[in-house]
């Protein structure tokens, strides 16, 4: 995600030069597992996860938030289950936010997919209330959360300029619903949305659809990547234009009767 700032006289090339102000990756971007037991086995602290505590260090290197899903053990000692969290890594390195997903994914297909994340992911009990950063307030969610149009309303009634859905959606669910169910919580919360996405086979049984995408709040496609794992990591730079998010909001102020 970034923000566009022009070029000084003495510099030649681009009218624009792109200034970076956060980073946005994926759902589960330290693993995802082949089963149940992998996933338990892989799950680790934050305060002990090379991952996260690396993605840290780099934050604080380039003063560079980063907005990553991982997994998280469970409060409770005893579970079978761990956590499918967002987490908010601020500009020092700390991790300042941390939202838990709602909704899990449990898909039955008659020639599959089959999924049932239930079986190993507890589900979170909290709305996390927009958080300032250098891009706009931002509203957390995760993935399966984007079928569920409540959270992102709740959202913009607490004033997010934008809504954030790392995902991992399936091939299957991506190619028929990805698109359509993220120009529709644009459109109706009158917000961006930024939705980061797996891409690619990561087991013998998951993929994953790709398709990362920024969408303004008339519903337009900002940017997007395609749906094939490439040789080397892919990202999109996207500019956060609050006079159009503030025209649209006034032109359609969207008088919602509850």
């Amino acid at each position: 995600m970034v923000r566009r700032e022009p070029w000084s006289p003495e510099e030649e090339g681009s009218k624009m030069a792109l200034a970076t102000k956060a980073l946005f990756l994926p759902e589960a971007s330290d693993y995802i597992g082949g089963s149940p037991n992998e996933s338990l086995s892989l799950c680790k602290p934050a305060s002990q996860s090379r991952f996260l505590l690396g993605l840290q260090q780099e934050a604080k290197k380039h003063s560079l938030p980063i907005s990553v899903g991982v997994h998280e053990p469970s409060d409770n000692p005893d579970s079978k289950r761990i956590k499918n969290t967002l987490l908010w890594i601020n500009a020092d390195g700390e991790i300042a936010q941390r939202y838990q997903k709602l909704h899990l994914f449990d898909l039955e297909m008659e020639n599959g997919p089959n999924l049932r994340e239930s079986n190993t992911i507890e589900p979170g009990n909290e709305i996390l209330p927009p958080f300032d950063s250098p891009v706009g307030k931002l509203g957390a969610m995760i993935c399966f959360d984007l079928r569920f149009p409540e959270i992102a309303l709740a959202l913009k009634r607490q004033k997010a300029d934008i809504l954030l859905y790392p995902s991992a959606f399936t091939p299957t669910t991506g190619k028929a619903h990805w698109l359509p169910l993220l120009r529709a919580r644009a459109i109706e919360c009158t917000s961006y949305v930024i939705a980061a996405a797996q891409v690619g086979a990561h087991n013998e049984k998951r993929s994953s659809y790709g398709h990362s995408i920024v969408i303004d709040p008339w519903g337009e496609v900002v940017a997007e990547l395609g749906g094939e794992k490439k040789d080397e990591p892919e990202v999109i730079f996207a500019e956060v234009d609050f006079e159009k998010l503030q025209s649209v909001r006034k032109a359609l102020p969207l008088k919602r009767r509850t």
